[in-house]
């Protein structure tokens, strides 16, 4: 679908029922492909990730994880919230947006720069001499994924998400069938590492496949308003991504690389059921909400109605992981694993909460409120990464995951309560979105410990499939006799995105 199909910004799906019908209809069609496609390929990426994890070391994990820190600070540089800007400001020319994917290239290459010049340095502070070789070939897909940065956010403002989830599913099957190979083959930490090369040149290539758009040599004067609008993402951007790895950066220099690997590889595991539903989402809503950005009534529906389809599926996830987690990592990965299972369990309850925050984010910028945005960005850096340090060295890896499930929450509040004001919904109205997966959940985590009192005797793998099978029957049952209403009003909904609204003008 490209964007001539779509409503006007704002005004039309003010005024217009069919216009929020046109986009109720974009938004299911969007998560039903980008979700259909990615969890086909999400299926054998989770069972690769198992695979390498036996044939690997905490320390491998670790040494990676070391350089991922440094890594993702600098990828968010290198796109500059450039790919954000195109999507939102619909009002560039296509000359401006050429401009765009020149500033991009330009970036990507300083960043590949930069991090030559860091590698060594970085090597000295974790105290880990392979490092600088691990982070000057990881630098490189900087060059590589700067090329995509544009033309993979015109897909998205097109509303191409059937391509998108076709690129990503083919990236993501060949990408977990190359580290098995890798993994097998001797290349221990190498493994990871070429594995991240392979993912990026292959999604590159295939976006330009799809997408491609001209170069242009920035301009100052032309761009301004959008790099002040990029700023602003950015510095968001960096303020989460500071306070989202502190943790790392801190057990890896706290508490060494085993634990380190034990730590990451736990934190992973936890978000495996929610960074797919998550990204794919947020693939999706920031079009909407771009469309709608003046439409306070708008804004409300489809926060409330995300939120809850969002939470019905990532918080019986996140929950079921942490309960199965002590059975779960002996019997798959081994008894070496057997020191990520108490931070893995916290961790998965942290990431069920977190999973539903940044559509708070999302609506902020939305109705022109990025600079208060980037403000809480900020401050929860200035706290967190002083208590993930504090917590760490009192209870090491547990401490790390408490200060996620304990500290994050509160520091959120301020933020939820400024996006909710924004479009004038209530905390009652937001809360009472979440109530339906939340009561579910907590029936569910009743009945897989009332199963797992009832089956102490049996070996461990039986126990742990009757605590699955118990914990997926009883929220099933849960969801369809509590809100039985609520799941018919989703059924309704996607019923009625079926069909094109009829103009009655």
């Amino acid at each position: 679908m490209s964007t001539e199909t779509l409503p006007g910004p704002v005004a039309t799906a003010r005024n217009d029922s069919s216009a929020l019908r046109l986009l109720d209809r974009s938004l299911i069609h969007g998560i039903a492909w980008t979700s259909g496609a990615k969890w086909g390929g999400q299926l054998l990426a989770w069972a690769s990730t198992l695979i390498v994890a036996r044939l690997l070391t905490p320390e491998d994990y670790g040494l990676v994880g070391m350089a991922a820190v440094y890594m993702g600070l600098v990828t968010l540089v290198s796109e500059f919230g450039l790919g954000y800007t195109v999507i939102t400001m619909r009002d560039l020319t296509d000359h401006q947006v050429a401009e765009v994917n020149g500033l991009s290239l330009i970036v990507g290459c300083a960043c590949f720069a930069l991090s030559c010049a860091a590698a060594a340095p970085l090597g000295r502070f974790f105290h880990a001499p392979q490092l600088p070789a691990v982070i000057v070939a990881m630098s490189t897909a900087f060059i590589i994924t700067a090329f995509k940065t544009v033309p993979l956010s015109l897909l998205q403002r097109e509303l191409r998400f059937r391509t998108l989830a076709v690129v990503d599913t083919g990236r993501s099957l060949t990408l977990a069938l190359g580290m098995i190979l890798f993994a097998l083959a001797g290349f221990r930490y190498w493994t990871l590492v070429i594995g991240g090369l392979l993912s990026a040149t292959l999604s590159t290539a295939a976006i330009l496949l799809q997408r491609r758009h001209e170069f242009a040599w920035p301009r100052l004067q032309s761009l301004r308003h959008a790099i002040k609008f990029s700023g602003s993402v950015l510095v968001s951007r960096l303020s989460w991504y500071t306070y989202s790895n502190a943790d790392f950066l801190v057990a890896g220099r706290v508490l060494g690389k085993a634990a380190l690997g034990l730590y990451e590889f736990g934190w992973n595991l936890a978000n495996l059921p929610v960074e797919k539903i998550t990204a794919l989402i947020g693939e999706v809503t920031s079009t909407i909400f771009a469309a709608v950005q003046r439409d306070p009534a708008a804004l409300r529906r489809y926060l409330l109605r995300i939120t809850e389809g969002i939470a019905l599926v990532t918080f019986p996830a996140t929950w079921g992981i942490a309960l199965v987690a002590p059975d779960f990592v002996v019997l798959v990965l081994g008894e070496k694993w057997r020191g990520a299972i108490v931070p893995l369990q916290i961790l998965a309850v942290s990431t069920g909460l977190r999973s539903i925050t940044p559509l708070l984010a999302q609506v902020l910028n939305a109705v022109g409120l990025a600079g208060a945005n980037m403000g809480y960005g900020l401050l929860c850096a200035g706290v967190l990464v002083p208590a993930f340090y504090g917590a760490a060295k009192a209870w090491g890896t547990a401490g790390l995951a408490m200060a996620w499930l304990i500290v994050y929450p509160l520091l959120v509040l301020p933020a939820a309560y400024r996006a909710l004001k924004a479009i004038h919904l209530s905390a009652r109205e937001y809360l009472a979105s979440l109530w339906p997966a939340a009561s579910a959940t907590i029936f569910m985590c009743a009945a897989v410990l009332a199963a797992r009192l009832a089956s102490g005797q049996l070996p461990r793998g039986a126990r742990l499939a009757i605590e699955i099978a118990t914990g997926a029957v009883s929220y099933v049952l849960t969801c369809l006799v509590m809100h039985r209403s609520r799941l018919l009003a989703f059924r309704r909904l996607l019923v009625a995105s079926r069909h094109p609204p009829v103009d009655t003008a």
